[in-house]
């Protein structure tokens, strides 16, 4: 099973991109986005060409702001819509999948902003994020994919020093965060299949950032530990274009 994750910055803009010839390229079952900027009958409409897929997104109150979605070619079991908690529902931030082996939750985890303005906000995301996974994973094992909005590791940027504590993205209470939502049963796909590899997902707009290979990988798999040797693949498709960000992929065998 290939499941695809990206944050494409606006589905309606990378529709004008290729949407359609890239989704084709890239062998998947589930494609899963993040930072849609769209409505939910937006969304349906420019996926419309995955004929026989199950579409399921979520809208931010605020139109062309954040938002989420899971095209799927394998029929979910059931699906679900935010986390149940208005505060954090009403900026389109999760779609749930329940599938035979697993669960799979599609995020857009929310950025600390300019100034870290909403690093407090992020705090009690994170917390309530981390509770959600937790319960889902009573019933299932549970996968973590979407733009995390966050650097585990100084490895996971091209410029960790004056970042660290510094920048949204790279802060100790972000990276403490995403700990408490992996805890001791998640795992990085990509890291641990690519202990050393120097890649990125996602690379400012500014200078020629992604020419010059300057990036952060904030994008994610999380894969809970019960599904770690069902692991075949993990990697990051840099060489997608479209967003500022590119797509990453997990492959999986059952």
């Amino acid at each position: 099973m290939k499941l695809v994750s990206w944050n494409v910055n606006g589905i309606r803009a990378v529709a004008k991109k290729g949407l359609e010839e890239i989704m084709k390229q890239i062998e998947h079952d589930v494609f899963c986005f993040q930072e849609t900027k769209a409505q939910v009958e937006q969304v349906n409409d420019v996926l419309q060409f995955s004929e026989g897929s199950y579409v399921t997104a979520n809208e931010a109150q605020r139109k062309g702001y954040s938002g989420t979605a899971i095209c799927s070619k394998t029929p979910p079991n059931s699906t679900h819509i935010g986390i149940g908690i208005d505060e954090h529902d009403q900026e389109g931030r999760v779609v749930t999948h329940v599938y035979d082996q697993f669960t799979l939750v599609n995020v857009y985890t929310p950025n600390s902003g300019n100034g870290l303005a909403r690093l407090e906000y992020r705090q009690r995301w994170d917390k309530a994020f981390s509770n959600y996974i937790r319960d889902l994973r009573k019933e299932l094992p549970v996968i973590i994919c979407g733009d995390l909005n966050v650097c585990h590791q100084a490895i996971d940027l091209a410029r960790p020093k004056p970042n660290y504590n510094k920048s949204a993205g790279f802060t100790q209470t972000e990276i403490d965060g995403l700990q408490m939502v992996m805890g001791n049963e998640f795992i990085d796909s990509f890291r641990t299949l690519h202990p050393e590899e120097v890649k990125y997902s996602w690379w400012s707009y500014r200078a020629g950032a992604r020419g010059k290979n300057i990036g952060w990988r904030i994008d994610y798999f999380l894969v809970d530990k019960r599904l770690e040797k069902n692991i075949l693949k993990a990697e990051i498709l840099n060489d997608v274009m479209g967003s500022d960000h590119c797509p990453v992929l997990l492959e999986l065998q059952f």
